[in-house]
């Protein structure tokens, strides 16, 4: 089996997570600077197999887009384009930045790291592949 990695798209900042191989388990990979992005999605393929790229899909409580869907399509047109051999499947991720910051309360963070939004997206990321995978 090969990997899913999960993208938590912002404009400054992109949270990302992996499974395992065995598509058992999410853990956080990294956050990545946005206009770096392609380039270390690019380069962490041709390292590791991944069969699907997951990208969040947020909406507001009446289930209209956000207003950064406009970047994710965007986004997502360029990596289609950078990388055609990886389909991509969108998750509907609201509240995960809610749940990562109350993660972080709940592992015990103190206040200073709990600032840290890299960190947060990275959690994001991981809740939106956390959550695919439980569907499955």
């Amino acid at each position: 089996m090969a990997r899913i990695l999960a993208i938590d798209y912002g404009t400054k900042r992109t949270g990302l997570a992996v499974t395992d191989e065995l598509q058992i388990i999410a853990s956080g990979l990294t956050t990545v600077n946005t206009n770096e992005l392609i380039n270390y999605l690019k380069d962490y393929v041709s390292k590791e197999t991944v069969e699907l790229f997951l990208i969040g899909e947020p909406k507001q409580m009446n289930n209209t887009a956000s207003q950064s869907e406009v970047f994710i399509v965007k986004f997502m047109e360029i990596l289609k384009k950078e990388i055609p051999q990886i389909p991509i499947k969108r998750v509907d991720e609201r509240f995960t930045s809610k749940m990562a910051f109350q993660t972080m309360i709940d592992s015990g963070l103190k206040k200073n790291q709990r600032k840290n939004k890299a960190l947060v997206d990275e959690i994001s990321a991981t809740l939106i592949l956390q959550s695919y995978l439980y569907s499955k």
